[in-house]
């Protein structure tokens, strides 16, 4: 079997005797056997951690799932910076979560004694706490492609995730934070969908965090633009 990895600017072949094997088992035996100096992440091997995400002709896979074909085409994730060959850095993608105040803020102890969240409340946002951090969807977005700014697809998805929650303390301080460079420049094309390892669709909770954009007051500034920049609030 041949297969194809992106490496720098070049293509380098590899042909390889194993069969009905992973994509990470395949490049864990071209390091070991074959050539050494190949680059590329990996860690809990079960499709949890989301480091050996990477793209096999042009879709975005998590190399322990993915079982290698003939002559498939390896590349490393799009829209990061490659440190090399299969390796990107993440670290711009994951600032985003602290950008869109992702995170349960603390509740106080009255609060805490009262509050009881009931199995349909916890089901809400229990889909999104699956996010691995992967980085497909960052790779897979077209407008993070053109805007680096643009805050992203499993930050907002970690965003719905808290803003959702019945424990969430300041759900008005969230979504504040993702008014700008966030919901608003989001197309809603869907391409981070298809690639999440975790079946979540971040574009549906993008919706839902527009949704409650309104609800609290908030326009999208697109909207307002067209009609010459006039507050249009009541």
């Amino acid at each position: 079997m041949k297969i194809n990895i992106q490496r720098a600017s070049e293509i380098t072949s590899f042909s390889i005797d194993i069969e009905n094997a992973t994509l990470l088992e395949v490049l864990t035996y071209i390091k070991t056997k074959i050539d050494s100096s190949l680059a590329f992440s990996s860690g809990c091997r079960s499709g949890v951690c989301g480091s050996c995400a990477m793209r096999v002709n042009g879709k975005e896979v998590l190399a322990c799932a993915y079982k290698v074909q003939e002559d498939d085409l390896i590349e490393p994730l799009r829209n990061a910076p490659i440190v090399r060959d299969l390796v990107v850095d993440m670290q711009k993608s994951y600032a985003f979560n602290k950008v869109a105040k992702a995170w349960q803020t603390t509740l106080n102890e009255e609060k805490i004694q009262t509050l009881h969240v009931s199995p349909q409340q916890a089901q809400i946002n229990e889909l999104q706490s699956d996010c691995i951090l992967c980085g497909s969807c960052y790779s897979a977005c077209p407008v993070y492609s053109v805007n680096p700014e643009f805050i992203g697809p499993f930050a907002l998805t970690r965003a719905w995730r808290y803003v959702s929650d019945a424990r969430q303390n300041d759900v008005e301080k969230t979504i504040g934070a993702v008014q700008e460079k966030g919901i608003y420049d989001c197309t809603l094309c869907g391409e981070c969908i298809p690639v999440c390892p975790q079946n979540i669709a971040p574009k549906q909770d993008i919706v839902m965090l527009k949704n409650k954009s309104g609800v609290l007051g908030y326009m999208d500034p697109n909207f307002a633009s067209s009609f010459g920049g006039f507050d249009l609030s009541f």
